[in-house]
């Protein structure tokens, strides 16, 4: 394809979406630091990120934000949520005109409980903004596994144009128009996955994970159409295949971000034991004050905010939640 793509962070998805879209166009990805970048270019690995992978032999990299971002016809944002406004507003500088902006984090804004697009919105108005999402597990795909994932725009010619930049033989990659629904998705599958990982460390099994994941889509779906996403959204892969593969999988971060508060570990101590950004933890404050100018009652999301901003312990959380009421109203359903 004649289209120059920039991935604009160097971690563990931001180097696999590279490697994806190096396949199909020019594709730089900007790593901060000058050994990241040389490794890629020169050995085709990121050893830090994605140990014993190997990238597309064509995919280039720099730690000069310039550089990557000037000729660059589509901009994807691969940092934390915390990082992303910093950054963009540093790229800002070299985005050309109506560029589009793709966001590959799963967290809002924990100030102004923004969405990432929302961010792109101020920062750079006029860009068509919008996110890649689903059940994506970088250090699978990165390796060749099937899967699959969604591109939103509220622009369709520019999401199916997008999705050839993304898409393989083995990542199948589908479009939609409702970016709220596909950033919210995102964002909340993060906390509800800390509670499956918080009752895998207190040692229950199946049927609890089930439990806490079939009511956590409840949850999601409910809160996603409150803020204008589409019921079609949750059932799909950004919503509830992205929160299954969160929820049960062993490199799941937020899953176990949550099993360490569960076995008894501190804040700090779980966030050490991971090394790498969690966006559960720094998404739930802004969830949870969404969801109350809004109404929503999120009796998981609401638990976990509880854990990691007001020091209550994954087991008082872990017993919150069995003491729920199961009036109709809060049925999974």
């Amino acid at each position: 394809m004649n289209i120059r793509v920039v991935v604009l962070g160097g971690g563990t998805w931001g180097t696999t979406v590279a490697s994806l879209a190096a396949r199909n166009a020019a594709t730089v990805l900007w790593a901060r630091r000058d050994e990241v970048a040389d490794e890629v270019t020169t050995r085709h690995t990121n050893a830090q990120y994605l140990p014993g992978a190997t990238l597309t032999e064509n995919l280039r990299a720099t730690s000069s934000l310039q550089e990557a971002v000037e000729p660059a016809d589509v901009v994807v944002m691969a940092v934390p949520s915390h990082a992303f406004r910093q950054t963009l507003e540093a790229a800002a500088l070299y985005v050309r005109p109506w560029v589009p902006v793709v966001n590959l984090a799963k967290g809002l804004e924990q100030d102004s409980c923004l969405r990432m697009t929302q961010i792109v919105n101020e920062v750079l108005p006029g860009h068509p903004a919008g996110v890649l999402t689903g059940p994506n597990l970088a250090a699978e795909i990165v390796t060749g596994h099937a899967a699959a994932s969604v591109v939103a725009m509220t622009e369709p010619h520019i999401a199916e144009v997008l999705q050839r930049v993304f898409a393989s033989d083995v990542f199948r990659v589908y479009t939609s128009t409702d970016v709220v629904g596909c950033e919210i998705a995102g964002a909340t599958k993060n906390v509800i996955a800390m509670a499956s990982g918080i009752a895998d460390g207190l040692g229950t099994g199946d049927n609890t994970r089930a439990a806490v994941i079939t009511r956590g889509l409840a949850e999601l779906t409910r809160f996603g159409l409150a803020l204008g996403g589409r019921p079609e959204t949750f059932a799909g892969l950004a919503g509830a295949g992205d929160l299954i593969a969160t929820c049960i999988s062993p490199g799941s971060r937020n899953r176990l971000f949550g099993e360490h508060l569960g076995q008894g570990r501190t804040l700090a101590e779980a966030r050490a034991g991971i090394r790498l950004t969690v966006e559960g933890p720094r998404s739930a404050g802004a969830i949870m004050q969404l969801a109350a100018t809004l109404g929503v009652d999120l009796p998981i999301c609401a638990e976990m905010d509880a854990v990691v901003n007001h020091g209550r312990s994954a087991h008082e959380a872990y017993r919150g939640l069995l003491r729920r009421s199961t009036n109709p109203a809060l049925q999974a359903r």
